[in-house]
């Protein structure tokens, strides 16, 4: 099962990504001025995941990717893939495995992990 992970961009806004089951990134949310209103989106995300659209596109650079629509705005952006097939891997994922993802919140800047 995959998860949301939500942090603090450099700006102090926050953002989530989802990441797989092995932990790769999948796809990154737009920004969020407030930490509730991101946290909002990624509820509102797993409870909706029927009506999200998916725009595939191929970069000049031969890689591939696609943007997530959900309500017909953009809300995520997802990474660089060397094929065409990894980006619907990618997108099933996210489709089987979102509404039961549970969500992690990274976006203190308290320690974790201390030397």
């Amino acid at each position: 099962m995959g998860a949301f992970v939500i942090s603090k961009r450099f700006d102090d806004q926050y953002k989530f990504v989802f990441t797989s089951r092995k932990g790769k990134v999948i796809f990154t949310s737009m920004r969020y001025e407030l930490k509730f209103e991101c946290e909002e989106a990624i509820e509102y995300f797993k409870n909706n995941i029927e009506l999200a659209t998916f725009t595939k596109f191929k970069s000049p650079g031969n890689k591939y990717f696609f943007k997530l629509f959900l309500d017909g705005a953009q809300i995520a952006l997802s990474r660089k893939y060397t094929t065409e097939l990894r980006v619907q891997k990618g997108i099933d994922e996210i489709i089987k495995y979102a509404s039961v993802s549970e969500i992690l919140d990274f976006s203190d800047d308290d320690l974790i992990f201390t030397a």
